[in-house]
């Protein structure tokens, strides 16, 4: 049952913090781990990298409707569950800024994704349970993740890692040794992250609406349940969409920053701005998000935001240095991109699934996105190497933009013409022993 007076300011600010701490050090990880030891950081190969950045996502994620859904939905109350899992996370994440072994930082990553990848799923799930009208006041809620994820990433380095900055300027709880612009700082914002957790987790006891399980005795095994859904043609249409779009989502974060610097010849201050300029571009569509998706539907947005996809690699495979105006221009697309796809299937996995299972909806379909999606990524940039090798410097960035672009558009016109509006929510299971 849905409060009469939605809490949207506790929700958006469960949004903002969720978010804030993912943001502040994701952007900056690579830099630190691959730095040399000389420049304060830990000296890892590109490979070494991929393993922590790649597998203990994807671990986390498959791992996510275990420690996620099924205790939500079974035997705890979600922001009481929500609460543990960032506590637990925040220790581990604060415990890795000081680990120098490759071994041990790989595995404490891993168990911090485990910890913190289903509470991605809680807090949606936390939020549809409490909001009036999903559709309506979902995207507004979801937005407020944006802008933490905005502040904590560009908060952090203009604070902490701003060049030029004299020790002697910055006030006394900052001062220490004079190591402004070392990459051993970098390591600080594991240090904040873990400590915004932790923090985060206590509010949220204290503060979020309480979420009780549905504790159903039909179905005690939520995340089985959740499962079968891929038996409703509409959600088995956006899980095999969703396969594509979020490998195609994954390079764009992994190749942009250097297509920007390398062969646009944008300089390094400006890159981190236009990329943020596809943050900026996501407040805005979800905040619409709510009114298309009540004009054209639910197959009309998820093919608008495949679409999109297309249009913006598109438009990078065409950019050159004399014309590198256009891949700015394109990054506004990713606010319909991640708006329109991302944030409209999670609505309609929220429609879809049976009540007393939401949860485990929620965390299934995060396999996909955050699971799956990864991995595939991972070895299909392995195949645009070997498919567009560089000349020294640059693969052939034409190509190698445009074969995203068909991705892109392949998945628009197989959802267009495959999902159908069935039933608004798909019809309970029996379990089975």
């Amino acid at each position: 049952m849905h409060n009469s007076r939605a809490p949207k300011v506790s929700l958006s600010i469960m949004m903002l913090l969720q978010y804030a701490v993912w943001g502040v050090w994701l952007p900056y990880l690579a830099t630190y781990l691959q730095a040399s030891i000389a420049e304060g950081g830990l000296g890892f190969t590109s490979t070494q990298v991929g393993w922590i950045l790649g597998l203990a996502g994807s671990i986390g994620a498959v791992t996510a409707p275990f420690l996620g859904g099924q205790i939500a939905d079974r035997f705890m109350n979600a922001e009481r569950w929500l609460a543990i899992l960032l506590i637990i996370g925040g220790v581990l994440k604060f415990i890795t800024a000081s680990v120098h072994d490759y071994n041990v930082f790989l595995i404490l990553s891993i168990f911090y994704s485990v910890f913190y990848m289903p509470t991605l799923a809680l807090t949606n799930s936390i939020a549809f349970a409490h909001l009036g009208h999903a559709e309506r006041d979902f995207p507004i809620v979801r937005t407020w993740g944006t802008i933490g994820w905005i502040i904590a990433s560009n908060a952090f380095p203009l604070i902490w890692l701003q060049h030029n900055v004299h020790v002697s300027a910055l006030p006394p709880f900052f001062v220490g040794e004079p190591l402004a612009n070392s990459k051993a700082l970098i390591a600080d914002a594991l240090r904040v992250s873990g400590i915004m957790a932790v923090l985060y987790g206590v509010w949220a006891v204290f503060f979020l609406p309480k979420t009780p399980a549905t504790r159903s005795v039909e179905h005690p095994l939520a995340f089985l349940r959740a499962f079968r859904l891929l038996t409703h043609r509409g959600f088995l249409v956006v899980t095999l969409v969703a396969l594509p779009i979020a490998m195609i989502h994954q390079v764009f974060f992994i190749r942009t920053s250097v297509f920007l610097n390398s062969f646009l010849k944008f300089e390094d201050q400006y890159v981190g701005p236009i990329m943020s300029i596809s943050q900026f571009s996501e407040i805005g569509f979800l905040a619409i998000l709510g009114l298309f998706l009540k004009r054209l539907g639910y197959r009309g947005v998820l093919t608008i935001g495949c679409l999109a996809f297309a249009a913006r690699y598109a438009l990078f495979a065409i950019s050159t240095e004399q014309t590198r105006t256009i891949a700015v221009a394109a990054c506004v697309l990713h606010g319909i991109c991640y708006g329109f796809f991302f944030a409209g299937s999670f609505l309609y996995v929220e429609k879809v699934a049976p009540a007393d299972s939401r949860h485990s909806a929620q965390t299934v379909f995060g396999i996909i996105i955050l699971g799956l999606g990864p991995v595939l990524a991972g070895l299909y940039n392995q195949w645009l190497d070997h498919a567009f090798p560089t000349d020294g410097v640059n693969p052939a960035w034409r190509g190698l933009w445009l074969v995203q672009a068909a991705i892109g558009l392949g998945s628009g016109i197989l959802l267009a013409l495959a999902f159908r509006p069935g039933s608004t929510r798909a019809e309970p299971t029996p379990a089975t022993a």
